[in-house]
């Protein structure tokens, strides 16, 4: 069985077209103490204020927090929610050559109020604005340039009226005849517009409404009538506390169940699912693995207030928590190590397994273990072919955080991770090898 979280060695950068609509996300956060003497209503006393992309601007600050280079295309009204968010995307080094200003077009801006932790209202600025056909033009002519050098196409359609029908006929003509695959977070009931996309990332609601099938009916049924109607190759519905669903042509269904340790707020889990699926389907992983990294990534949002970000260390973080066999890393997979403790302060302890579980071994982890809780230690193997009942006993302690096998030295090792200690165990004592470097040289 392939380990998930091997698979974040192979999510390397790659570069992202994003195109849709793009609002402003704002929140305003307090606590409610009383009810208004004016009114049968709650007073929020507001202490904090911020705003961030949305929409498909959420979309985007995923992909970057996931290392992927991104340009966009899209619109935004002159006006200050605009300007935030050209500036805002600007700053994480998105390309915005296709970012473009609609004349009279007021930029969507939704306001969410937040009291100890929960939504109580949101109040949204917009009017549903159909692109105006020079400003379609314009934009159809900076494609080329922004897909020459474009390895996947995400669509994000909020259902803004920006996407019509010929910019987006145009977007996946244009990304087939460059075998460039396209994923679409659809909206609406009418999901023929997307016809030639790769994949289709619906909620279940969606994928029903388009469908046009009450509920009485099975999701197999309604995902074999989409795929049908819409001539994408792939379906994947997303199921909320059930999870995601995958289906294909052949009518093929993979469930993946949800990764959540609780529901928070569900807001941008669809962005974070679409991000993820660009990351990894770019690099060349199984649909079905990117969907489980999908459904991993999406169930650390859920957990979070708003659109929150989720990069490889969360996803590293919560692989290991759902299974101890993710403690292990082997040399090709030290990348996943470092995107797990990214942030974190470390550890590393050098041993044989083959000597076994000795008494010294065992005070040594609890040792190094009590400490610092807040330090994570890396167990470095240095047999060529580790006991594998040695590993499984290391994985059952909570005091190991993780485990290294057949990489190529110890050196190599803490050059990669940077550990802030350097241990070793020689005749069952605990030896601090940064007080002796001659020492690490030959371990």
């Amino acid at each position: 069985m392939v380990k998930l979280i091997g698979m974040l060695s192979r999510l390397g950068p790659v570069k992202v077209l994003v195109i849709g609509d793009f609002m402003l996300d704002a929140y305003t956060n307090g606590k409610i103490r009383r009810i208004s003497p004016e009114a049968p209503v709650s007073v929020l006393h507001a202490h904090s204020e911020e705003s961030r992309p949305g929409g498909a601007g959420n979309v985007v600050l995923n992909l970057c927090a996931l290392g992927a280079d991104v340009s966009v295309v899209g619109r935004v009204g002159r006006d200050f929610a605009g300007e935030e968010i050209r500036t805002a995307l600007e700053n994480e080094g998105v390309d915005i050559r296709g970012l473009s200003y609609q004349k009279r077009y007021k930029t969507p801006v939704k306001n969410r109020f937040i009291a100890d932790s929960q939504q109580v209202l949101r109040v949204d600025f917009e009017t549903i604005t159909p692109i105006p056909e020079d400003l379609e033009h314009e934009l159809i002519g900076k494609l080329p340039d922004l897909m020459d050098d474009c390895e996947i196409v995400a669509i994000s359609d909020y259902g803004k009226a920006f996407l019509s029908h010929t910019l987006l006929g145009v977007v996946i003509e244009m990304a087939k005849a460059r075998h460039i695959p396209v994923i679409v977070d659809p909206k609406g009931i009418d999901f023929t517009k997307y016809r030639g996309a790769s994949i289709l990332t619906p909620n279940v609601s969606e994928a029903y409404a388009a469908a046009r099938l009450p509920h009485e009916i099975s999701l197999d049924e309604v995902a074999a009538t989409v795929l049908k109607t819409c001539g994408v190759e792939q379906l994947l519905i997303t199921r909320s506390q059930e999870g995601i669903s995958l289906f294909n042509r052949s009518g093929e269904r993979a469930d993946f169940p949800v990764r959540s340790k609780e529901v928070k707020d569900v807001t941008g889990a669809g962005d974070t699912v679409l991000s993820t699926l660009c990351i990894a389907i770019a690099n060349g992983i199984d649909i079905k693995y990117a969907a489980q990294l999908a459904n991993i990534a999406a169930g650390k949002v859920i957990e979070r207030i708003g659109c929150a970000r989720v990069n490889l260390s969360d996803m590293a973080e919560r692989l290991m928590e759902l299974d101890v066999e993710n403690k292990i890393f082997d040399g090709e997979h030290i990348f996943a190590l470092q995107q797990s403790l990214k942030g974190k302060r470390c550890s590393v302890l050098s041993l044989e397994s083959n000597h076994g579980m000795s008494t010294a071994v065992f005070k040594s982890l609890r040792k190094l273990a009590a400490k610092d809780p807040e330090n994570k230690l890396v167990v470095y193997l240095r047999d060529k072919k580790p006991d594998r009942e040695f590993i499984s006993l290391l994985c059952s302690l909570s005091d190991v955080d993780f485990i290294v096998v057949e990489c190529t030295s110890l050196k190599i090792l803490c050059d990669l991770v940077e550990p802030a200690e350097i241990y070793a165990i020689e005749d069952s004592k605990l030896i601090d090898l940064e007080k002796s470097p001659a020492q690490l040289a030959s371990v």
